[in-house]
């Protein structure tokens, strides 16, 4: 059976694709503020850990790198940071995200990047040429979850990576309660307020909840043909960076 994102009232991928893209528009302006107060500054944190833990295949000479669902581009910043650091000019770095809103934001950021539009589970680039493949906080907005990792895998040379970072579930017994509560009853008040769409952010933290665990996920990838897949929880559990080697 296919797993992917479920918004309520909405069946079959091709609905579930249309309703992510209108609604990840419809917020764009406002998302980057809603990112850093939501999640009290630590999602530039979070990014830049994931940056620092593939490092090794943007060093490659040569290395192609493509981040999904780029959105404005704030994991891109870091990855292109990081890839600066080794003085290649050889290196391609591009970001692609199927959200036009969200694209022209990452263009702000980053206005010599290749930014392209495109769909995560249709990915414009040929079999095994890509070194890296990076997704930050979209891949549970993905239609088909084992879609889009067979894409992922579909793109990678052999020896390059897919690196997953994605919310998760506490299990601490102090934080697990509070962040439950957190999720149910101020994210999508003060989100739905700020952003003036309160079905996004009903519909955000409803997908975190429904997101399968780091296991889960993590099994996915090795069906997917991944091997060496590991996963490493940052803030308690809050979310998971999985790294996977094609």
């Amino acid at each position: 059976m296919t797993r992917g994102a479920t918004p309520v009232g909405v069946e079959g991928p091709e609905q579930t694709a249309r309703w992510v893209r209108r609604m990840f528009a419809r917020i764009a302006p406002r998302y980057d503020l809603l990112n850093r107060l939501l999640s009290l500054g630590q999602d530039r944190r979070w990014r830049r850990l994931t940056a620092l833990r593939v490092r090794q295949w943007l060093e490659r000479p040569g290395a192609r790198a493509l981040d999904l669902c780029c959105g404005t581009g704030d994991l891109l910043v870091f990855l292109a940071r990081v890839s600066a650091r080794t003085a290649r000019p050889d290196v391609l770095l591009a970001g692609c995200d199927f959200c036009r809103p969200m694209l022209r934001l990452a263009r702000r950021k980053l206005p010599e990047a290749a930014l392209l539009e495109a769909d995560a589970l249709r990915l414009p680039v040929p079999d095994a040429s890509l070194d890296l493949v990076t997704v930050a906080f979209g891949f549970r907005n993905l239609a088909d979850y084992h879609a889009g990792l067979a894409e992922m895998r579909r793109v990678l040379r052999p020896g390059g990576a897919a690196a997953i970072l994605e919310f998760s579930q506490p299990t601490g017994r102090l934080l697990a309660p509070l962040y439950a509560w957190y999720s149910r009853c101020v994210l999508p008040r003060v989100g739905g307020w700020i952003s003036g769409d309160p079905d996004a952010y009903r519909y955000l933290p409803e997908s975190v909840s429904r997101f399968p665990g780091p296991e889960e996920l993590a099994r996915w990838m090795r069906d997917a043909g991944f091997r060496q897949v590991g996963f490493e929880r940052f803030s308690g559990g809050i979310v998971a960076l999985h790294l996977g080697i094609a």
